[in-house]
């Protein structure tokens, strides 16, 4: 079997460590929090068996890449851009684009600030939603759903970061890989991210060995780069005012499982046929029969 080969490139500005594997129609995979290019292993692995080139980068702030210490560093221009500058670095003109959680969010951004680049997407989780020009989205947060949200919780600079380091990381991986389920998550701040609840058993697609990959990483690089994700939401709706109202024009798929947060939210997949003015799939996964 062909092995998944690892480059850094220079883009935008920063140094990004790249996984790829496989020749033919390129297939760009970003990734979620806390994640890193490693979650799509399986995905480049059987893809490019199937005659496509996959590409799946550590995005900025996690893992190899350059992590700037600015949150203002992390907007979606910033990551739509060292997106693109590894296209341009590559040669790839196009490419299919599949994005979950985070990843899935920064590939809305790219479909609206270079659909040219783009053949389709596939994205998981995250739907796309037009923007709401009378307030910012964390304030949206705070009023729906109260301070305590974790989203709400990790806008804080150092809090969230204060939190993780008082747990062993491996062990903090497992308690952020299986918090997120049907139900909302709430960070009470007497508690803190400390009283997330470890699981007596891993996932059934959670390895030991996939624990500690992801806990040297983030013990090299430190959490802080994949939370300024998180606290560039309301910057990001800033500054994309002039793309307000904007449809997608990329054809589209997007899929949930049923047990995902956003499946089990009033409206969360509704406003989607809305914002999107061409072809758009969506399918909800079973993960009990997958």
């Amino acid at each position: 079997m062909e092995k998944i080969e690892h480059i850094t490139v220079a883009t935008n500005g920063i140094n990004m460590h790249i996984a790829s594997i496989g020749t033919g129609p390129v297939i760009l995979f970003p990734h979620g929090f806390p994640e890193l290019w490693y979650s799509w292993r399986h995905q480049l692995l059987s893809l490019s068996s199937h005659g496509y080139r996959c590409i799946a980068p550590d995005l900025r702030g996690f893992g190899d890449p350059d992590a700037p210490p600015s949150v203002a560093s992390y907007t979606s221009f910033h990551i739509v851009g060292d997106l693109v500058g590894l296209l341009d670095h590559l040669g790839i003109d196009q490419v299919f684009l599949v994005g979950h959680d985070w990843g899935a969010m920064m590939a809305w951004y790219f479909c609206m600030f270079r659909p040219d680049r783009l053949k389709a997407l596939v994205n998981l989780s995250v739907p796309y939603s037009l923007r709401n020009p009378q307030m910012k989205p964390v304030d949206s947060l705070i009023a729906l759903l109260g301070d305590d949200y974790y989203f709400c919780r990790f806008q804080e600079p150092g809090e969230a970061e204060k939190d993780f380091a008082c747990v062993n990381t491996p062990i903090l991986m497992k308690k952020l890989f299986s918090a997120f389920g049907p139900k909302l998550v709430f960070i009470p701040k007497e508690v803190g991210f400390r009283g997330l609840k470890t699981p007596d058993t891993l996932l059934s697609w959670l390895t030991e060995e996939d624990t500690n990959y992801y806990a040297s990483k983030f013990n090299q690089k430190g959490f802080t780069g994949g939370l300024n994700y998180y606290r560039t939401f309301d910057l990001n709706w800033e500054l994309t005012a002039p793309w307000n109202g904007l449809q997608i024009k990329v054809p589209a798929k997007f899929i949930a499982g049923d047990l995902d947060i956003i499946y089990h939210m009033p409206g969360g997949l509704i406003t989607l046929q809305f914002a999107i003015n061409v072809y758009l799939s969506v399918s909800v996964i079973d993960v009990n029969n997958v």
